[in-house]
């Protein structure tokens, strides 16, 4: 029987716009779209919303879970969204929604998404080259237990390798 789900990729993290990091934040979620893969956005960060905007405008599914209660304005990035009314606990749900976890830049919460994510064996994609908690990921893992692979990119073209050799589409 063919699988009726698209591969999921989260993506976490933070940018601020004009950065490069935030450049390539909606150039893959524009493409991750395109390859047909559903993004999960909190779009709580410049970069995130920037990432499931881009994904919407070229036609992509975008599950968005807030931690909130209340249902978003009606211009909010998303095809789905999900008002979980859990606060920060809401990062369990965003680490376990992907296939894989694409981390961009970051701050404290997004350590904790990033954490949660590699005790549960997501593999993770972080940004290098821009700044943030990223860029240091595959140098200084979670912990020392290699719960999951760790692949950086720093360009579009490195994503779209990466997120292939996950099996996540096709070569």
């Amino acid at each position: 029987m063919t699988s009726l789900r698209k591969p999921q990729i989260s993506v976490l993290g933070s940018a601020e716009p004009g950065s490069k990091a935030y450049e390539l934040a909606g150039q893959a979620g524009q493409w991750l779209a395109q390859a047909g893969i559903t993004v999960v956005s909190g779009c709580g960060s410049p970069a995130t919303r920037h990432a499931a905007q881009r994904a919407v405008d070229a036609g992509g599914t975008v599950v968005s879970i807030l931690p909130a209660d209340v249902m978003p304005a009606p211009d909010w990035p998303a095809t789905v969204v999900i008002p979980c009314g859990m606060g920060d606990a809401r990062n369990l749900i965003m680490a376990l929604a992907g296939d894989a976890c694409l981390v961009i830049g970051g701050r404290a919460g997004t350590i904790s998404e990033v954490c949660l994510a590699w005790l549960h064996h997501r593999p993770l994609l972080p940004l290098t080259g821009c700044g943030g908690w990223s860029d240091g990921l595959l140098q200084n893992p979670p912990d020392e237990r290699d719960n999951a692979p760790i692949l950086p990119w720093a360009s579009l073209a490195e994503l779209k390798a990466q997120v292939t050799s996950l099996g996540l589409v096709k070569p």
